[in-house]
C-alpha cells in the first residue's frame, strides 16, 4: 500500500499545532524554516566541512558499513566513505562560528521551546509526581541544555541503517520497551534540516513513539521495505525544510550515493528530562571538548543568543559531571 503524504506546517504554526502533531505522529515537517539567504552560508560551511572530513582531515565522522557508536576517525574510500559529520559545534572545526550561529539562533530553537512546552506545570489530574515534567509550562532559554549538532551527507556508495529506536535497544522486551519510551518522552528535540534540495533519507513509522512494536516489527528483516502499509513514510525534504521528531521513533535512513545530501543533524534537551537523555548524547564524546567552547567570538554581538548558548552548554558541562561513564545505546 502506498504511503499518505505527511502532514507539514510553517514556522508561524501554533505551538499547539506543533506539539499536536509530533505527539499524535512522532514527528513534525516543518517548510522553510530558513530563508535563501540564511541558507547560503550553512550550505557553504556544510560543503567545506564535508570536504575536510572525506579528505580525512576531520576525524569525527560516521563510517559507511557502521550504524553506531563508535566510529573509526578515517574515512575508508573503498567501503563507501563516510555518511556523517560530527561535532559541527567543536571549537577546532574551522567553520564551527557559522553552525553556532544556526544551533543557537531563534529559527530552530523557537521551534524547540514551541515542542518542549506544555500547558501546565503541575502532574496531569491523577498522575504521578515523576510525571510532573510532561507537564512543565512554557519552555524557556534557562531550560535548554546543548547536546548534539552533526551532519548527514551523501555516502559513495549505497549505504541503509537498519530499523532501530535511537536509545531503546532492538532486541528489548515490550515492558522494557515501554518503560524507557516513557522515561524519554518529551525529553528532547531532535531535528534534520535539509540544505539541499530532494532530501529523502528517512523513513519513519508514524505513531511508533508512544507504542511497543508489534509481532510484525519484531519479525521484520532489519531492511525491509514494506513493514506497515500506510503508517511507514519517508520523509521528504527541500532545501531550508526540517523535520523535528521523537528519536525513538521506529525509523531508519537510505542513503542514496547519486543523491547530494547536506542535512543538519540536531537535538536540543530539556534540563528537566536531561537524566534520561545522559546516555544517548554523551556516548557521542561530545564530553571530550565542550569546556573548551568560547561562544563569544563565534556568535558576534549578540549578547542575547550569546547568554542562550553558554547557559545551554553549561547545563550540558554539568549533565556530564554527574553521569560518568554512560556507555552505548545500541551496538551495530
Amino acid at each position: 500500500m502506498a504511503s499518505s503524504s505527511p502532514p507539514s506546517l510553517t514556522p508561524a504554526a501554533p505551538a499547539s499545532a506543533l506539539r499536536e502533531q509530533l505527539h499524535k505522529d512522532g514527528f513534525v515537517i516543518i517548510r522553510q524554516i530558513l530563508t535563501p539567504t540564511e541558507l547560503e552560508p550553512l550550505r557553504a560551511a556544510a560543503a567545506r566541512t564535508t570536504a575536510l572530513a572525506r579528505a580525512g582531515n576531520w576525524p569525527h565522522i560516521r563510517t559507511v558499513g557502521k550504524q553506531f557508536p563508535p566510529w573509526p576517525s578515517k574515512p575508508d574510500p573503498a567501503q563507501g566513505g563516510i555518511w556523517g559529520v560530527q561535532h559541527l559545534l567543536h571549537p577546532d572545526l574551522p567553520d564551527s562560528g557559522v553552525f553556532a550561529q544556526s544551533y543557537f539562533g531563534d529559527a530552530v530553537l523557537d521551534i524547540v521551546k514551541a515542542l518542549l512546552s506544555s500547558s501546565s506545570s503541575s502532574p496531569p489530574e491523577g498522575g504521578r509526581e515523576e510525571d510532573r515534567g510532561k507537564g512543565r509550562g512554557e519552555c524557556k532559554d534557562d531550560d535548554l541544555v546543548m547536546e548534539l549538532y552533526n551532519m548527514l551527507v551523501r555516502p559513495d556508495a549505497p549505504f541503509e541503517l537498519r530499523w532501530h529506536r535511537d536509545d531503546v535497544p532492538w532486541s528489548a522486551p515490550a515492558a522494557e520497551e515501554l518503560a524507557r519510551l516513557d522515561a524519554a518522552e518529551h525529553a528532547h528535540a531532535q531535528w534534520n534540516l535539509a540544505l539541499c534540495d530532494g532530501d529523502a533519507s528517512l523513513v519513519v513509522v508514524r505513531g511508533s513513539h508512544r507504542r511497543a512494536r508489534t509481532d510484525a516489527e519484531r519479525a521484520a528483516e532489519p531492511y525491509q521495505a514494506i513493514v506497515h502499509g500506510e503508517d511507514q513514510l519517508t520523509v521528504r525534504l527541500d532545501a531550508g525544510d526540517a523535520v523535528f521528531y521523537d528519536n525513538n521513533i521506529v525509523h531508519r535512513g537510505v542513503y542514496d550515493c547519486r543523491q547530494e545530501r547536506l542535512s543538519l543533524h540536531g537535538t536540543v534537551g530539556h534540563r528537566a528530562g536531561s537524566a534520561a537523555r545522559a546516555r544517548n548524547v554523551l556516548q557521542h564524546g561530545v564530553g571530550d571538548w565542550v569546556d573548551k567552547c568560547d561562544f563569544a567570538g563565534s556568535l558576534g554581538g549578540d549578547e542575547r543568543i550569546r547568554k542562550r548558548a553558554e547557559g545551554m552548554r553549561e547545563r550540558l558541562v554539568k549533565l556530564g559531571r554527574e553521569s560518568g561513564d554512560v556507555g552505548f545505546s545500541l551496538e551495530g
